[in-house]
């Protein structure tokens, strides 16, 4: 029996079912095997309203996984309509090269208010991959141009995401969604990352554990090779689609010093942690760092519409500032750079973030999952170990013995059934693997989170026992 709120249905049943025939006829799904739905149907969704998803047949659902970590402020916001509505009456997209237009500029006055101290220049593009590609193509191109062109090589972390488009494939680190792709990638430097799942505790001293093996082999690279190097790429504090992976402050901080100290580019991606979802507006603010390039997008609308951003120094900036005749341009640029409406609707994001005080209200919600988690039973599961919190993201692994860290065999597809049976339960559950986890909107409330976690636990116990 479906324990979910059901509302009215927007469509006939005969319209659901030609809806979704033309889906498996017509649509390939991103990061779905398709033959997984030779015989069933993705839920097609017919609306959405704060927290929660509407599918055709009026069933509801939390958004949980904010919508591929995007939304923040819940669907429907009014004011984000009402930027959207106001932008189309005065004109939709227009070229932004030799043109420009006032959202746009304002957009980028307020991120380099906003943002770690020392970006001060904001180059538009339109999502997270994109926002990569132009960081990692930024930092090359200075080096060239500032008379060290041997500095052409990156560094990444393992267990790394920072996109699907081969430049920002190049420096992932998660096998299966990066290694049948390596004949086609440039060459980088892969590091192991600080995983605090390797701690034993969560004291200072065991972050700093942590911190300092991950650190020991980037030291003797950045000694031998530092000279070949133009950037380190991360995700500060949340590494997430390698499997929720928290890392300590203290290795941002160090990873700062290093990068400072040999001359190269620290490069920040906080597409997915920027605006709030760690508890701080951005993830750096956590070690209190200033990175040399920050790349924003997802959350940057409120998860409304495509558009992303890649923030730099000054110093790099004028690495490309001269005469057209010297050929430094900085040749990039996407059809929909700074697309209007969108930098539109990142304003009113940003307005909604002051007005509605969200920073602060976020924090009773975020305590409200730290107690939930460890009140609920989670961690006696036989099953459920490594639980996690940073902000509003958390996260759970499942082991087939998770005492002796025995996982379950590949076969089983436990994170699949657990997807799959959180729809009875009214839950978007997306996992990444057997890590169970969750992305809250912003708009989420203590009673929400009390609620999706007592939801989640009847689906472990249905499906594991």
């Amino acid at each position: 029996m479906k324990t979910h709120m059901r509302k009215q249905a927007l469509r006939s049943p005969e319209q659901i079912n030609e809806l979704l025939q033309k889906d498996r006829q017509y649509v390939w799904h991103p990061f779905t095997q398709m033959k997984d739905y030779e015989d069933r149907n993705h839920v097609l969704i017919d609306r959405a309203e704060g927290i929660f998803l509407y599918d055709a047949d009026g069933r509801q659902y939390y958004d949980t996984v904010s919508s591929w970590w995007c939304n923040v402020h819940g669907h429907g916001h009014p004011k984000i309509k009402e930027a959207i509505m106001q932008q189309l009456h005065a004109f939709d997209h227009i070229m932004f090269s030799g043109l420009t237009h006032a959202p746009g500029i304002e957009l980028a006055e307020r991120l380099v208010n906003l943002t770690p101290e020392g970006l001060q220049k904001v180059f538009y593009s339109d999502n997270g991959s994109t926002a990569v590609e132009v960081a990692l193509k930024m930092s090359f191109q200075y080096w060239q141009q500032v008379g060290k062109p041997e500095k052409n090589k990156f560094v990444y972390l393992d267990g790394s995401y920072h996109g699907d488009t081969l430049g920002a494939v190049s420096v992932g680190g998660v096998e299966q969604y990066h290694a049948l792709f390596k004949p086609l990638l440039f060459h980088g430097y892969r590091m192991p990352a600080p995983d605090l799942r390797q701690a034993k505790g969560r004291s200072p001293a065991d972050e700093l554990i942590v911190a300092e093996l991950a650190l020991a082999p980037l030291r003797e690279l950045l000694a031998n090779e530092a000279d070949h190097i133009a950037g380190i790429i991360v995700e500060p504090m949340l590494m997430g689609a390698g499997g929720m992976i928290m890392t300590p402050a203290c290795y941002l901080q160090e990873l700062r010093k290093l990068c400072t100290a040999h001359r190269v580019h620290l490069i920040a991606d906080e597409v997915a942690t920027g605006f709030g979802r760690t508890g701080k507006l951005f993830a750096c603010e956590h070690a209190d760092v200033s990175p040399d390039i920050m790349c924003l997008s997802k959350a940057l609308t409120a998860g409304i519409m495509p558009l992303a951003t890649t923030l730099c120094t000054n110093e790099i900036y004028d690495a490309f500032y001269d005469d057209y005749a010297t050929q430094k341009t900085f040749f990039h640029g996407h059809s929909f750079t700074g697309n209007p409406v969108a930098c539109a609707v990142a304003l009113a994001s940003l307005d909604i973030f002051q007005e509605e005080a969200v920073l602060d209200r976020m924090q009773s919600t975020i305590h409200a999952l730290a107690e939930a988690l460890h009140s609920c039973g989670l961690a006696e599961l036989p099953y459920a170990a490594n639980i996690r919190q940073l902000g509003l993201v958390a996260a759970f692994d499942l082991y087939q013995d998770a005492k002796n860290r025995i996982a379950f065999s590949a076969d089983r597809r436990i994170g699949a059934a657990i997807y799959e049976e959180g729809f009875e339960e009214g839950l978007i559950l997306r996992p990444l693997g057997d890590t169970i986890y969750y992305w809250l909107p912003h708009c989420t409330t203590p009673e929400d989170v009390k609620d999706i976690v007592n939801r989640t636990l009847r689906v472990l116990r249905r499906i594991l026992g």
